[in-house]
């Protein structure tokens, strides 16, 4: 007996080896090598081996400022658990760029970006290489318009170049602006970028993401030191299929991204942003052929409960949103096309239902945004026979939804007591874990 427990014992213990290699191997899998560049179609990101990277990101404004170096540990570990690969944070913090860190610390000697305080960006130094250890891409902002008295047209370039300058051996940097859409804030947007140039040498990828919203910063596109397209829609998710739609038909093509929208349990909207707000927000912009990053009200405003928010229900569902996307053929080929209804489709309001397909029919998935009945043209797909299954979007449980000829345009309703739900076509041939 004794024998035999000791054998199973290490039977059991092989089989947990096994999976934490295998757990292990899938999460590395999904952190790019750094730097992250621009696809050579202008659709999406690569890492430094060309392989396509998935822009899931958060945000963690107030990293650089709010959070001691143990919390700052935290908060990346977490993020990286999560599968996030991307954080947006304020260099100076949320506000007018004067208020120090927890160690009492300001970026800029009296005020003034010329005269940086070495202190302050030590702790930066430090957080940006916890980041780059746990495979998390750090979307700096060094401009916000609060701080438009400190960091100006004549000041911006040598600010920007010195920040460059300092961080250029860093790969998983990407720079980030927060004008205002005006005009008025274009010569120092041209300044700073300017200045990245000059210090890290294009090394990163520059964009910015106009305040306040809802906008984007298509608004100029096609400045050449812009390398992708962001916008911010706050509350109104009904404006993330358009505003995506028209950034992505611009000419010439850049990836796009809904950097910003409604905030987990958000406290200023007027209604509670539960996990399926958070959803829809998720797979409107992806399934209309942007990335998009994510925010949880209690981190950003650093409350008692910034720990727990790094679990939050909308935080859990992303992560299984980035492995549903993550186990279609080459899903970076995403075109987002509404023609694949035949019926039920909805592109406008908050509740919508989208399709998105493989550029070469491999695939086609469907986001219903709310319980639904719709009919899809099959011929969308090249294969001659298909298989769809329902995925509960809340715990990516799968269940099949039939075989069909790719001929026939058949009609589907989401499984009864879903609050949403994704139908995904594939060939039959195709095999599934």
């Amino acid at each position: 007996m004794g024998d035999m427990k000791m054998k199973r014992m290490g039977t059991a213990l092989a089989l947990l080896t096994v999976l934490l290699l295998i757990g292990g191997s899938i999460l590395a899998a999904e952190r790019p090598m750094y730097p992250v560049k621009v696809s050579d179609n202008g659709r999406y990101f690569v890492d430094q081996k060309g392989t396509p990277v998935f822009w899931m990101g958060t945000t963690q404004w107030q990293l650089f400022r709010e959070y001691k170096i143990e919390d700052a540990r935290t908060i990346l570990e977490k993020t990286a658990d999560k599968g996030f690969v991307f954080a947006q944070v304020m260099l100076a913090g949320v506000g007018d760029g004067t208020k120090p860190n927890v160690y009492g610390e300001k970026p800029w000697i009296n005020d003034n970006p010329l005269t940086p305080n070495e202190a302050y960006f030590k702790n930066v130094d430090a957080v940006v290489q916890i980041a780059r250890e746990n495979g998390v891409n750090i979307s700096m902002t060094l401009y916000h318009q609060r701080w438009r008295k400190i960091i100006t047209a004549e000041n911006g370039r040598a600010w920007a170049k010195w920040l460059a300058q300092r961080y250029k051996e860093a790969p998983n940097i990407i720079w980030s602006m927060t004008p205002e859409a005006k005009p008025e804030f274009v010569p120092v947007l041209r300044e700073l970028a300017a200045g990245l140039h000059e210090g890290d040498g294009g090394s990163h990828l520059i964009t910015f993401k106009p305040d306040p919203a809802p906008y984007s910063s298509s608004f100029i596109h096609e400045e050449k030191w812009l390398d992708f397209d962001s916008m911010q829609t706050w509350k109104s998710v009904e404006l993330i299929y358009p505003m995506v739609t028209h950034d992505y038909n611009l000419k010439p093509i850049k990836p796009v991204l809904m950097a910003e929208g409604a905030y987990e349990h958000g406290s200023e909207y007027g209604f509670d942003v539960t996990p399926r707000w958070i959803r829809r927000q998720a797979y409107y912009s992806y399934l209309a052929g942007a990335h998009h990053t994510y925010g949880h009200n209690d981190s950003w405003r650093v409350l008692p409960t910034w720990k727990q928010a790094l679990d939050a229900p909308g935080a859990v569902q992303l992560r299984i949103l980035k492995k549903i996307f993550l186990g279609l053929a080459e899903w970076w080929y995403l075109v987002g096309d509404q023609s694949i209804f035949a019926d039920g489709g909805q592109t406008q309001g908050q509740i919508l239902n989208l399709a998105a397909r493989h550029k070469d029919g491999k695939w086609v998935m469907v986001y219903l945004g709310s319980k639904a009945s719709f009919s899809i043209h099959m011929d969308k797909l090249a294969a001659p026979r298909l298989n769809a299954r329902w995925i509960d979007p809340r715990t990516g449980a799968a269940t099949a939804a039939g075989s069909f000829s790719n001929r026939v345009v058949p009609w589907f309703s989401t499984p009864d007591g879903w609050e949403d739900a994704i139908l995904i076509l594939e060939p039959a041939t195709a095999v599934r874990p």
